[in-house]
């Protein structure tokens, strides 16, 4: 089978060098989106293990369509009663851009109305209950180029299941996983994150050092699925478990001056698993201050369009400038918005990347030395 993975855009790489890791074959990275091909191990272990891909999608078609006729006959030919069962739910949703299809509503018909004709014909019946298992039916135009999918994994991928509460602008779990990517994070690291909030950077940075796979606590779509064999399920889970690292000198401290957003982070972090390894303390960045032999900080701190004014943003950028020693042995991640950045943190990035936070722009700061 082909599976599509969609990605913010900028993670595309990273996400597909986690695919590869993780032994998933035939990676390949497109704009926003990740491509691979396998059977239903692989789709299980990329549920689990993507920290980076919002969600896993069979690609059933991949066709031009200019008309809805074309949109018919293209759906309609479709392998359908290979994954929809005569009594399963196949809503469908979503969304065109720069196409001469426009209208969602009378897209999301016509692919409806073609996939009943097919499956009708499969199991000879008119009528769908569509009252047993849930298959999400997905479909993407773009340039007039139709992709139609199932969703294998239900509720995003970014909901891990540890983040039961948050503060005001949440920094998305697969953004902060990619900055832990890009901070090379290891199991004998400290990491610091001064302006934590919730908790999340800390959070993806402790599971990544243990070896915790993003999705090991949750469950997904494809386990209500009749084609989807139990065995396979739990032994990609158990594989998961397996390499869990529970020897891992990792720590990590979380610094906020907010006491509400501490006791949030503690808490989710404890439903993470990973409630030991971190340390959170009310701490304002005017005063950090510390005395590790190594340590690396990563983090989101506030800006202009989140919480804070512009000028207030560049000022604690200028703070953390002064308070973030240039010593080998430490390095910080900063992602921000603000193209003067580097201005007023005083010194040039070694490295940056450009990423976004949902739509907005942003570049991560990478000092290694």
């Amino acid at each position: 089978m082909e599976f599509v993975a969609p990605c913010l855009l900028g993670l595309e790489g990273l996400a597909a060098n986690e695919l590869k890791f993780r032994g998933i074959e035939n990676v390949r990275a497109e704009n926003g989106r990740v491509l691979f091909s396998g059977g239903y191990a692989s789709m299980v272990r990329a549920n689990i293990c993507s920290s980076m891909c919002a969600r896993v999608f069979i690609l059933l078609a991949e066709f031009e369509a200019r008309d809805f006729d074309t949109l018919f006959e293209g759906v309609k030919a479709a392998d359908w009663s290979s994954f929809i069962g005569e009594r399963d739910a196949f809503p469908v949703k979503g969304n065109s851009l720069d196409s001469a299809l426009t209208s969602i509503p009378a897209c999301q018909k016509i692919i409806k109305k073609a996939v009943v004709e097919s499956l009708r014909q499969h199991y000879g019946i008119s009528w769908f209950e569509e009252d047993g298992a849930v298959h999400q039916i997905q479909f993407r135009i773009f340039k007039n180029r139709v992709s139609v999918m199932l969703d294998t994994t239900g509720e995003a991928l970014n909901k891990r299941g540890y983040r039961a509460m948050s503060n005001d602008a949440p920094i998305k779990e697969t953004l902060a996983a990619a900055m832990v990517d890009l901070a090379r994070v290891r199991a004998d690291h400290t990491v610091i994150d001064p302006f934590c909030g919730s908790g999340t950077i800390l959070i993806e940075a402790a599971r990544k050092a243990l070896g915790i796979m993003p999705g090991i606590d949750r469950s997904f779509a494809f386990e209500q699925w009749s084609q989807v064999d139990p065995d396979i399920v739990e032994a990609e889970r158990q594989r998961a478990r397996d390499g869990v690292r529970k020897d891992a000198a990792f720590i990590a401290y979380g610094y906020d001056i907010d006491e509400e957003a501490l006791a949030v982070a503690r808490r989710n972090a404890e439903l993470a698993g990973v409630g030991d390894r971190i340390v959170f303390e009310r701490r304002d960045i005017s005063d950090y201050k510390e005395s590790f032999d190594r340590a690396t900080v990563i983090t989101n701190p506030p800006y202009g369009e989140r919480m804070l004014d512009i000028e207030q943003a560049r000022e604690l950028y200028r703070i953390m400038g002064e308070r973030f020693e240039r010593k080998p042995g430490h390095s910080y991640i900063l992602i921000s918005p603000d193209d003067s950045f580097e201005r007023c943190f005083g010194r040039t990035a070694d490295k940056r990347r450009k990423l976004y936070n949902g739509t907005l722009r942003c570049q991560v700061y990478m000092y290694f030395r």
